[in-house]
């Protein structure tokens, strides 16, 4: 079995811990469909936030969907001054058979501008 890693990045219109989490919960069903895993391939879950998202971790909104057994990892993006402002970052790593080629990464609203080649 392999261990291959999903990429996401969604960008936030709101500093709340209410839009916070349900971008985040959005972020992550949609790289769960996209990549028809199930939960308990999940090997982790690294997420990052620009400094501008501090309002709520997160991590809690994969708590809320009950992904309840799954290491997640939370941290701040580096703080760079022409990066992208209110995004969360997410990187999955699975174990799967899958072909590298075959992983769907996704990036919503202004963070598809971080992956112009997806």
């Amino acid at each position: 079995m392999l261990v291959r890693g999903i990429r996401g990045a969604i960008t936030v219109k709101e500093n709340t811990k209410k839009d916070i989490l349900a971008d985040t919960k959005e972020l992550l069903l949609i790289l769960k469909k996209s990549n028809d895993f199930n939960i308990e391939d999940i090997v982790s879950i690294f997420f990052s936030t620009t400094l501008d998202l501090d309002s709520a971790f997160p991590a809690a909104a994969a708590r809320e969907l009950g992904w309840s057994g799954v290491p997640l990892f939370g941290m701040q993006e580096a703080n760079v001054q022409i990066g992208l402002k209110k995004c969360i970052r997410i990187l999955i790593q699975i174990n799967c058979e899958k072909k590298q080629s075959e992983i769907k990464h996704c990036y919503l609203r202004e963070a598809k501008n971080l992956r112009k080649d997806l």
